[in-house]
């Protein structure tokens, strides 16, 4: 067992060193091209404006960039789900339901219940975490400069914390799925076995702190990121985890049918990006189904649900 975990954690450095390796190469060309594409200091400009304006109030720009711009992104994007969820309409985006059937219309007194937890987990726990987390990236001394990042070094910063992320919560979530910590902590998120956007932050306090809000904090206090940074990984890393949530593969999107199935069966699929599943065997089931062949991003507009259908039950 121990030299398979060895085998397994040689195989992640291997694949994340190279992985970051084309990342930063690609982001050469990237950024040259974004570069050549945009109006001249258009950002840095809109940034200085924005820092004298709020006349360098570190904390007011802290709240605004780490709280106020994710909640926007995360509630903005939820909003139009969870107008589908409750009305099923407008019926193009109800045809792309992963699992036919459910939610067709979502329960609203659970639906209620899962937004008002969602809300407070924001309200009670995300935002007091900020107070903290404030103070170290005040100590960095980077976070509130008058110069933005380059956007060669935000892609970079964007591996790293998408690798951090993988990392932390694959580990907490899994641990999450003990039998004593599940039935205490993890069971309220797992109340919803076909999810929906807003119930990615639906789960008991402890979970949102250790599992949903640590994981994407540590990144940018590890590396004093700067607040543009930090507002626009917070942003994508809330609309990322709905998309994993929303319970419909929509085209252009990436793919939710990873995390659905997870939701579904319970003991698989506990990462983000599929890389620690797979050295640890957690995808074994989910690979000889279906839903396998549908994770992908889905570049037309026939469902997939259509074109790659589930098997015919057996009679019995």
């Amino acid at each position: 067992q121990g030299e398979k975990l060895s085998h397994a954690l040689r195989i992640s450095a291997y694949v994340f060193s190279t992985g970051l390796l084309m990342f930063t190469a690609l982001a050469n060309s990237v950024s040259w091209f974004t570069q050549s594409i945009t109006l001249g200091n258009f950002w840095q400009s809109t940034w200085l404006e924005f820092y004298e304006y709020m006349e360098g109030d570190e904390w007011t720009i802290f709240l605004i960039g780490a709280a106020l711009v994710p909640a926007l992104a995360f509630w903005g994007f939820n909003g139009i789900l969870l107008v589908a969820d409750i009305t099923g309409k407008p019926t193009f985006i109800t045809r792309y339901r992963i699992q036919l059937g459910k939610n067709d219309p979502v329960d609203k007194k659970k639906l209620w219940k899962a937004i008002y937890t969602a809300l407070g987990n924001q309200f009670f726990v995300s935002f007091p975490m900020l107070v903290p987390m404030f103070y170290v990236m005040q100590w960095w001394d980077t976070t509130f400069s008058k110069e933005l990042p380059t956007f060669q070094w935000f892609l970079v910063e964007l591996s790293i914390f998408t690798v951090v992320e993988e990392i932390l919560f694959y580990y907490t979530h899994r641990l999450g799925h003990h039998p004593v910590l599940y039935k205490h902590i993890h069971k309220k998120h797992h109340e919803w076995t076909a999810p929906i956007g807003v119930v990615s932050i639906y789960a008991h306090p402890i979970e949102h702190i250790v599992s949903n809000t640590l994981p994407v904090m540590t990144g940018p206090m590890l590396m004093g990121s700067h607040i543009v940074s930090v507002a626009a990984w917070f942003s994508i890393a809330l609309v990322t985890t709905s998309i994993s949530h929303c319970g419909y593969h929509l085209p252009l999107l990436p793919s939710p049918e990873f995390h659905d199935f997870h939701h579904l069966k319970f003991n698989q699929c506990y990462g983000v990006l599929g890389v620690l599943d797979f050295l640890h065997g957690t995808d074994r089931m989910f690979r000889q189904t279906k839903a396998f062949e549908r994770h992908k991003v889905l570049l037309g507009l026939t469902p997939l649900s259509e074109s790659i259908p589930e098997p015919p039950k057996k009679e019995e």
